[in-house]
């Protein structure tokens, strides 16, 4: 008779192969994994690859969010207590193989196996910590830092394993989305980062170790006091009042208000 634990559950395996309630997908780059506002009816693991998730505005405005790699779960927001809508769009930056995981088994197997479910948590609680991470940087940090950081995420420092300092292809315009500034200024910044070495882009961006000294000294602080500081515009000096007009004007400044019989 069998043991036990002949039949194990294995979360890499689980995640690596199709199967009952999963299917494996491959995406060109630019192809979308879903849409916002569609149906939130599966969960996807990206196995490979590079995606990113953009947002809509009621104005149509779109901006770039976050980006993903291999590894990483892309719309989590459909095992949710209620079945909802899509709240930002995913697309493969490039060509991206994936499992898609339907509601219904992605929530069996977090209830039934606590292998998987651990991995999970585990996952849910390093994104909601680097969701905070993002709005501090937002909130406290210049954009040139904002980029570096960025920059750095992309290329994976920080990660086990060695870095890729060679980064997808990406357009100025979706780093300017993502650090809340525009396309001119990152395109300054980033010849100032190839100008000091941090950098090397001909097509394709490849980042070095060095770049980490603008996140964590602010490497380049030094250039940036010497930068032209733009002041107000000074108001307008009017001229002093001559003659009656002036001695008028003098005489009633210095006479006491006049006060109600």
């Amino acid at each position: 008779m069998a043991g036990p634990n002949t039949f194990a559950f294995n979360p890499t395996d689980f995640l690596a192969k199709a199967g009952l309630g999963r299917s494996l997908v491959h995406l060109k780059a630019k192809e979308i994994f879903f849409s916002q506002g569609h149906a939130a009816d599966c969960v996807y693991y990206l196995q490979s690859g590079r995606a990113k998730l953009t947002v809509v505005s009621e104005k149509g405005k779109e901006a770039t969010i976050s980006l993903l790699v291999a590894g990483d779960f892309i719309g989590e927001e459909s095992i949710a207590a209620v079945a909802g809508l899509r709240l930002s769009s995913a697309t493969a930056i490039t060509a991206c193989a994936a499992l898609k995981i339907s509601r219904d088994a992605m929530i069996r197997v977090l209830q039934e196996e606590h292998a998987f479910s651990g991995m999970f948590l585990k996952f849910m609680l390093a994104r909601s910590m680097r969701t905070q991470a993002d709005l501090v940087d937002q909130l406290f940090n210049s954009s040139e830092k904002r980029l570096a950081r960025i920059l750095l995420l992309m290329a994976e420092f920080g990660m086990p394993g060695e870095p890729e300092t060679l980064i997808p292809p990406v357009t100025q315009e979706t780093l300017a989305e993502m650090i809340g500034t525009t396309r001119s200024r990152v395109s300054f910044f980033m010849n100032r980062f190839r100008k000091h070495g941090f950098i090397e882009y001909n097509g394709r961006i490849r980042v070095h170790k060095s770049l980490l000294n603008v996140v964590l000294h602010d490497g380049l602080s030094d250039e940036n006091s010497k930068r032209p500081i733009t002041l107000m515009p000074a108001k307008p000096v009017r001229k002093p009042k001559s003659g009656k007009a002036a001695k008028s004007a003098t005489t009633r400044k210095l006479l006491p208000r006049e006060r109600p019989m």
